[in-house]
């Protein structure tokens, strides 16, 4: 008997729950097997514990845990991803722009043999903007890492227990979910969908979370931005001796220099402006070190990657911290 695990993080989520219950225990009836959900609640200030509790005492297929406190979004999908008991597991977001009614698909392909059924968003209705940056993050990234990261995909997805296990396995603390999901291997496969707007309730994903989402991706994954900083010491130093070079000769040969209109003439602004440049360098090479090191504190402290406040139908599936 197949069971499907269902994965949903929750953040300031009220408006759009009740909506979210209706709909997904519709097209999860419709799958022919038995299934259960785990809500995380990622520290929310609003009523979406409260109502996470009031579906779970109705239907007990629904369960859901509480984080201590907003721990992100990948750590919520992570924390829902380890208690997930199923033979295959859904991770969706609670916000509907997923529809839950394409799930069906992504379980046919898992019959089918596939081990990872990811979602492709072939069209997004949101800002041009942020469409824009998303288009150009998944193109950067995937000249950055050394694994192939499908574009335009999400944490929206289908796992067979083995990926789940590997998944759980992983220790790192700055997760990256839809990388690691990609590192694992296994046969995957992405299915187009089209990603609908927010169904209610406010954008959760604000610019600096989708910036530091990006960076949590790029710097788990590829060491070219260290690489990139060595390049450009390296081109900064041969743009100095270029520079010392030609300061050289046009002292020897100041009549030539003087005829194509090239004459020298002593400026404080040029030393500025050589001092703002290398310091800029300097500074950016520093920046890149500082996102590496600062992962690794976090590495090497140890601490949980979560903390739970309660749990709702998941008595005894607790681990001790």
């Amino acid at each position: 008997m197949t069971k499907v695990t269902c994965v949903i993080p929750c953040y300031n989520e009220q408006e759009v729950l009740p909506l979210l219950f209706d709909r997904f225990t519709a097209a999860a009836e419709t799958w022919g097997v038995d299934w259960n959900v785990i809500c995380v609640d990622d520290g929310s200030s609003d009523s979406t514990w409260a109502l996470l509790r009031e579906q779970a005492d109705k239907d007990d297929r629904w369960q859901a845990l509480a984080l201590a406190r907003n721990f992100g979004h990948q750590t919520a999908v992570s924390a829902g991803i380890y208690h997930a008991d199923g033979d295959v597991v859904v991770v969706i977001d609670a916000d509907l722009q997923d529809p839950p009614e394409e799930l069906h698909r992504f379980l046919d392909k898992w019959r089918e043999g596939y081990q990872v059924v990811y979602a492709v968003r072939k069209k997004r209705k949101e800002g041009p903007l942020k469409r824009f940056c998303y288009w150009a993050f998944y193109r950067v990234m995937a000249q950055l890492v050394s694994i192939p990261i499908p574009l335009d995909t999400g944490d929206f997805c289908v796992m067979d227990r083995k990926v789940v296990d590997v998944l759980n396995a992983m220790p790192e603390r700055n997760r990256f979910v839809r990388g690691l999901r990609a590192w694992a291997g296994f046969k995957q496969v992405g299915l187009e969908y089209e990603r609908h707007a927010r169904a209610a309730g406010d954008v959760k994903y604000t610019f600096r979370k989708l910036l530091k989402l990006a960076f949590d991706g790029i710097f788990s994954f590829s060491v070219v931005p260290l690489k990139f900083a060595t390049w450009l010491g390296f081109s900064v130093s041969l743009l100095a001796l270029a520079g010392i070079l030609f300061t050289f000769v046009q002292r020897l040969f100041p009549d030539l220099f003087n005829s194509v209109g090239l004459r020298p003439v002593p400026g404080f602004a040029t030393i500025v402006i050589a001092i703002l440049f290398l310091g800029g360098v300097q500074l950016t090479c520093l920046g890149i070190l500082g996102e590496y090191l600062g992962r690794i504190f976090d590495e090497v402290k140890r601490r949980p990657q979560w903390v739970f406040r309660d749990n709702v139908g998941l008595q005894g599936r607790i681990p001790p911290p």
